[in-house]
């Protein structure tokens, strides 16, 4: 098994190559099974993670923070009101100092420019725990689950219904990169990144997986494996809220009856948080089909199995 990856930093699923993230996949399921088994390896002894936030979070900062700590490492959370950066320090000169301390940066932000920016002048590897374009993390969760619920990848189908946001540009690259076609169902005005939508097709060709942009969810459900959503108002939309709920609802709500169009073993999954009664109904999300906890669990896995590669630590 591959155990380092060639890229110092992950922005984006598209800094991965297939063969990366099924090396962190595999990692991230053998550190799953070692934990349920009790058994801990110090894997990040004197690593230190230092963790930026200009979001709210709660799995993306307690996944990251006890992940670090289960392989031996120290984590140092640092709110951007926190530190230099909130008195006009820029990016850079906070990239450039945090490296001096740190051997790996997580920043969970706004502008998907500034981790961009504290990559470029960062001299130890970055990871984007979010921005408003990409998650790559929440999507090696999902892969992994996928992958744990299906027993595959390649060949299955997913539907995504809703908006098409950081999540779903990264997931159109993830399911394309490992062999999943994708159909994602957005309105008009809200499709994922037209770059990503061509990197997506033109990776999806390498590996057999059809990609698709539809304003129609019940095509985009027919015969699906899964089934995906994300809030209509993710973090800095607040104000868009009433125009957002009058174009999302109820076409793109994932209830009971688009889950009927899709296979009868399809699996339901969210990021979280959700809101029931909005992006997804109660009787979905807390449903047999529904498996957005052993997805949440897998954010914990996959971000110990990534800062293990990025550190370029032996994990084998």
């Amino acid at each position: 098994m591959k155990t380092s990856l060639s890229k110092k930093d992950v922005l984006s699923i598209a800094d991965l190559s297939t063969q990366e993230i099924n090396s962190i996949l595999t990692l991230a399921a053998k550190l799953k099974r070692e934990q349920k088994r009790g058994k801990a390896r110090p894997l990040l002894r004197g690593k230190t993670l230092g963790m930026i936030f200009q979001k709210p979070s709660t799995r993306t900062r307690v996944s990251f923070e006890v992940g670090t700590y289960q392989l031996g490492g120290d984590a140092v959370y640092l709110s951007a009101s926190d530190i230099q950066l909130s008195r006009g320090e820029t990016i850079q000169d906070t990239a450039k100092t945090l490296s001096l301390y740190l051997d790996c940066i997580m920043a969970r932000v706004y502008d998907h420019k500034d981790v961009q920016t504290l990559a470029e002048y960062a001299s130890i590897p970055v990871i984007n725990g979010l921005s408003d374009e990409f998650h790559p993390c929440q999507i090696l969760a999902d892969l992994l689950t996928i992958q744990e619920h299906k027993k595959k990848m390649k060949g299955l189908s997913l539907a995504w219904l809703g908006d098409g946001d950081n999540v779903c540009n990264d997931l159109l690259l993830g399911c394309a990169k490992t062999g999943i076609s994708m159909t994602a169902a957005c309105p008009k005005g809200y499709e994922p990144l037209e770059e990503v939508v061509k990197l997506a097709k033109s990776e999806g060709i390498k590996t057999g997986a059809d990609i698709a942009i539809t304003e129609d969810p019940a095509a985009a459900a027919k015969d699906a494996d899964i089934v995906v959503t994300d809030t209509f108002v993710s973090i800095g939309k607040e104000g868009e809220r009433a125009t957002r709920e009058a174009t999302f609802l109820p076409k793109y709500q994932v209830s009971s009856d688009i889950m009927k169009l899709a296979k009868k073993d399809a699996i339901f999954m969210h990021c979280l948080p959700a809101k029931r009664g909005m992006e997804v109904t109660a009787d979905v999300i807390d449903s047999r089909s529904s498996v957005v906890w052993q997805e949440a669990e897998n954010r914990l896995h996959v971000q110990k199995a990534l800062l293990c590669l990025l550190m370029k630590v032996a994990a084998v």
